[in-house]
């Protein structure tokens, strides 16, 4: 349990701006201790599945360390990527609200350390907290707002935009490496994709343009950023 608490205080101390951070803060004592007796800790190894579509929600997930992605699987067995998880944000907890099964998957994108809330916990917590419940009416607003702008960039963008858009969202989920140009998640050229919402084929044709132009350099799946500026223009007008 000791490692536990200390895993779970080290991601909290990594910034005020994580999502767990901010719940943290407006939790009693009581209700601390309660989620602290009652996390489990898993590891998952690259890829591993951490819950299916159609899966009975049963914990709310944190990731503490590693990259998750959330994926839905469309017409012919497409997969589309959702969202990306990011250290130390919170999951999974949708599906439970709404008494529904999942409706997407969870992924590790590589080896991922995450906590597990038991989401009858959570319920009830929010039920005796009501600022706790006003948090997650917050997120839950703020998520479906970000998923609507995403649904029209997907659908109505030229494919250069929406791959643009999809290596910033990687910067800004995941940031630089110590050189401050090569992107902190190396993708396949398929995720990258299935992101983008196109072909893998188009994805590698993209990516090649973006290298002509002078914004990126791709060395196998290591992905540099030399001009920031003009890739945010691309996504911004395509």
């Amino acid at each position: 349990m000791q490692n536990i608490i200390e895993l779970l205080k080290s991601s909290l101390e990594k910034g005020n701006h994580d999502d767990l951070t901010a719940i943290w803060k407006i939790l009693t004592q009581s209700e601390r201790r309660r989620i602290i007796e009652s996390l489990r800790i898993y590891t998952f190894k690259k890829n591993q599945l951490i819950y299916a579509e159609g899966e009975e929600p049963e914990f709310l997930w944190c990731l503490l360390k590693g990259k998750v992605k959330k994926t839905k699987e469309g017409v012919g067995g497409r997969v589309q990527i959702l969202r990306l998880i990011r250290p130390v944000q919170y999951f999974g907890y949708r599906a439970y609200f709404a008494r529904e099964p999942y409706v997407s998957s969870a992924l590790a994108f590589e080896p991922s350390t995450l906590g597990a809330i038991p989401l009858s916990l959570v319920e009830e917590i929010i039920r005796n907290n009501n600022i706790v419940a006003w948090f997650f009416i917050h997120e839950l607003s703020h998520q479906l707002g970000g998923s609507d702008t995403r649904i029209v960039n997907l659908t109505q963008k030229h494919i250069r935009g929406r791959l643009a858009e999809a290596l910033i969202v990687l910067l800004d989920n995941y940031g630089f490496e110590d050189d401050n140009c090569t992107l902190k998640i190396y993708m396949s050229r398929e995720d990258l994709a299935n992101l983008s919402n196109m072909t893998t084929s188009n994805a590698i044709r993209t990516l090649s343009t973006f290298v002509n132009e002078k914004v990126l350099i791709v060395d196998g799946r290591r992905i540099k950023i030399i001009n920031e500026h003009q890739l945010r223009k691309i996504s911004k007008f395509g």
